[in-house]
């Protein structure tokens, strides 16, 4: 396990002219999808980093997907929850994953269907849920399995999905999960959109009124264009987890590689 920092070249064509607020640094964090060894050595990286900075406020900003796919999910949330350094402020973001999650919890057994199509059982499993046959999609076994898995998370794990937002503004910035529609204001973005949105806002050069700072669409590296930043780089799979810091207009990558 190691870090690396790396800077961000500006993309070619229309420059990103956002700034991060004033005396604070941000660090964006991108998918983790149960790798907590990796959230664990990237928690250790930005403790390190906070310490030497004149900034006196540095700020943790998850872009969502904590859960399913990866070796530990439970351990995941345990991380966040947890304080990565003292004085350390954090903003934690819906995924789509926990969207899910959070349907399949109420009830909604179709959105756990779903779920389970994209690796979500690995959650359950992660939380202890014994899980006969994963490729079970009856109403009758995704019920049992729901209520499994409500008996077996945490009350914290549960608040903590509850907490969720949608979306973070800071500067010039607006962090998302999926990303926003082209064409319509900040202010009117939908949480649907924001959680789960890939096109047209990939292809867009469209100005949005922020540089929108994103995961959900997973690359083998970091994705830079004139109107977004994509750091999902596929932590679950490829053993990379990117984190985007952003001070003033100073941007650059630290990256939790196994």
């Amino acid at each position: 396990m190691s870090l690396r920092w790396s800077d961000l070249a500006q993309p070619a064509g229309r420059p990103l002219r956002a700034v991060a607020p004033p005396d604070t640094v941000i660090y964006a964090i991108g998918d983790i999808h149960g790798r907590c060894d990796l959230l664990a050595e990237l928690h250790a990286g930005i403790a390190a980093d906070a310490a030497r900075r004149a900034e006196p406020r540095p700020v943790m900003v998850y872009l969502g997907d904590y859960v399913s796919r990866g070796r530990d999910s439970r351990r995941v949330v345990d991380l966040v929850l947890a304080a990565a350094a003292p004085g350390i402020a954090k903003v934690c973001l819906r995924g789509n994953h926990e969207d899910l999650l959070l349907r399949y919890l109420g009830g909604d057994l179709k959105a756990g269907r779903f779920w389970f199509d994209y690796d979500g059982m690995d959650a359950l499993e992660n939380y202890g849920v014994a899980v006969p046959d994963r490729r079970v999609r009856d109403d009758r076994s995704l019920e049992e399995l729901r209520q499994a898995f409500a008996a077996a998370l945490p009350p914290a794990h549960l608040d903590f999905f509850r907490s969720l937002v949608v979306s973070h503004d800071a500067g010039g910035y607006r962090f998302v999960h999926g990303g926003v529609r082209p064409g319509v204001a900040l202010a009117r973005q939908t949480e649907h959109d924001q959680v789960w949105l890939r096109q047209p806002f990939l292809d867009s050069d469209d100005d949005h009124g922020a540089v929108v700072v994103h995961g959900h669409s997973m690359a083998a590296e970091p994705q830079v264009r004139c109107n977004r930043i994509g750091i999902d780089t596929g932590a679950y799979r490829s053993g990379v987890l990117t984190c985007l810091v952003l001070a003033g207009g100073a941007r650059r990558f630290l990256q939790a590689v196994a």
